[in-house]
C-alpha cells in the first residue's frame, strides 16, 4: 500500500516544497534555498549531510518544484545520479569530499555519458581510460555530448570504459573529472529550448587523473552505472510530471475564468474533458512512478529498473499531451509569453527524448519484460 498511498510524513513535505516553491517564483538563487531547507540533499545520508531518504522523497521535492514552474533539472543529475552512485560505490574520501558539498548545494556534479556516435547505445562508448604504469594515474580521452550543466558543476562524473585485463575487452567505469583539470574542455551546444541550465560537449585529451579519481570497483561497471541510471530515469518522470501539472494547473485556471456567450469555456466538455484526461494520465504516471521509486529505495535493481523505464515512458507521454492540451486550450494566448506555457512546448519533448527515448523504452519492456526476440 505504500506505492498507493501517501504518508503523512511524504504529504507534509510535499505541502512544505509546494509552499516553498510558490514563494520563490523566480529560479535564480532557488537552488541554494532549496538547499538550505534540506530538499537537494533530502536523498543522501545523514551521515554525510544529507536528509536520509531516498529517491522518493527526491522526485516528491522535484515534481513540487516542476508544479511550481521552476523545475531544478540539475537535481536529476547532482543528488539523484552522481550523490547516489557516490553513496553506494564510493570510497570514505569520496563520500567526505563529496556527499557534504552536494546536499548543502555549495557543489554540483554533472554527468557525462551520451557520446556523437554511441547515442542510446552504451556498449559503443568510445571513451577510454589507461592506466600510466609509471605512476598509477588514469589518462581519459573522448567525447561526450548534451551534458547539462557542466558551466555550473564543480566535477563531472564520466563514464568511460577501461580494458579487462583478463579478456582484453572494454568494460564501463566511472571518473570523477574536476571542471579545471588539464584538457578537459566543453562547448555549449545551441538549443532551442530554455532552461537556465545549459548543455555542453565535452572534450577529454589524455585528461590525467589520479588513482581515486575512479568511482567504485573497477570491475563493476555496469552495476555501478544502472544505480545512476534509475534514478535518472525516475527523476525524469517526476520533472516531467511537474511541468504536466504546471501546464494543465494554468490551462483549468483559464478555462475557469475565460468566458464565451457568457459561459466559462471549461464548462464546456470539448474543452473540459481533454483537461480531465491529461490530468488521469498524470495520475497514473505518478503511481508508476512512486512503485519505481519504492522499489529502488528498498534495493530491488531489477524490478526498480523495469519500473523506472515505464515511469518516465509514461510520464514523458502525459506530459507531451498534458502541455499540447493546455496550449491549445488558451489558444492564441497560449503562444503568448504572458502565459508562460508555450515554452513547454519544446521542454516536454525532453522527457520523452532523454535520458532515453521512448523507443528504446519499448525495446527494454519488449525483450526485458515480455520476452520477445531482439532486433539488434
Amino acid at each position: 500500500m505504500t506505492t498507493l498511498i501517501e504518508s503523512e510524513e511524504h504529504k507534509a513535505l510535499r505541502e512544505a516544497v509546494a509552499s516553498f516553491a510558490k514563494s520563490h517564483p523566480e529560479t535564480q538563487g532557488l537552488w541554494q534555498a532549496a538547499a538550505k531547507l534540506g530538499y537537494i540533499g533530502v536523498n543522501l545520508p545523514e551521515a554525510y549531510g544529507g536528509g536520509g531518504g531516498g529517491i522518493t522523497e527526491l522526485c516528491l521535492v522535484l515534481e513540487e518544484l516542476g508544479a511550481a514552474g521552476n523545475p531544478l533539472l540539475m537535481m536529476i543529475v547532482s543528488p539523484a545520479i552522481c550523490g547516489t552512485v557516490i553513496t553506494r560505490f564510493g570510497t570514505e574520501a569520496q563520500k567526505q569530499e563529496w556527499l557534504p558539498a552536494l546536499a548543502d548545494g555549495s557543489r554540483l556534479m554533472a554527468f557525462g555519458i551520451t557520446e556523437p556516435d554511441a547515442g542510446s547505445n552504451s556498449h559503443r562508448i568510445t571513451t577510454t581510460a589507461r592506466r600510466d604504469s609509471a605512476t598509477g594515474d588514469w589518462l581519459l580521452t573522448g567525447r561526450k555530448v548534451f551534458v547539462s550543466g557542466v558551466d555550473i558543476a564543480d566535477a563531472t562524473l564520466i563514464v568511460g570504459r577501461t580494458e579487462d585485463a583478463r579478456t582484453g575487452s572494454l568494460k564501463p567505469s566511472l571518473f570523477i573529472v574536476p571542471r579545471d583539470a588539464p584538457g578537459f574542455t566543453h562547448r555549449r551546444i545551441n538549443m532551442e529550448l530554455h532552461s537556465v541550465e545549459k548543455q555542453f560537449e565535452l572534450v577529454l585529451d589524455d585528461v590525467r587523473l589520479p588513482a581515486e579519481a575512479l568511482v567504485g570497483d573497477e570491475d563493476a561497471g555496469l552495476l555501478q552505472l544502472f544505480a545512476g541510471l534509475n534514478p535518472e530515469r525516475i527523476m525524469t518522470a517526476a520533472f516531467a510530471i511537474g511541468m504536466g501539472r504546471y501546464a494543465l494547473s494554468r490551462a483549468v485556471e483559464y478555462a475557469r475564468d475565460r468566458s464565451v456567450w457568457k459561459t466559462p469555456i471549461g464548462a464546456h466538455q470539448a474543452i473540459a474533458h481533454p483537461l480531465a484526461q491529461a490530468h488521469i494520465e498524470l495520475e497514473l504516471a505518478r503511481l508508476m512512478m512512486q512503485k519505481a521509486a519504492h522499489l529502488y529505495d528498498a534495493g530491488d535493481d531489477t524490478g526498480a529498473g523495469e519500473a523506472a523505464n515505464m515511469a518516465k515512458y509514461a510520464a514523458g507521454e502525459a506530459c507531451v499531451k498534458a502541455v499540447d492540451q493546455a496550449v491549445h486550450t488558451l489558444g492564441g494566448n497560449g503562444l503568448t509569453t504572458e502565459f508562460k506555457i508555450a515554452k513547454l512546448i519544446t521542454a516536454s519533448r525532453v522527457a520523452r527524448i532523454a535520458p532515453v527515448s521512448r523507443e528504446m523504452i519499448l525495446n527494454y519492456v519488449s525483450h526485458q519484460t515480455l520476452g520477445l526476440p531482439k532486433s539488434y
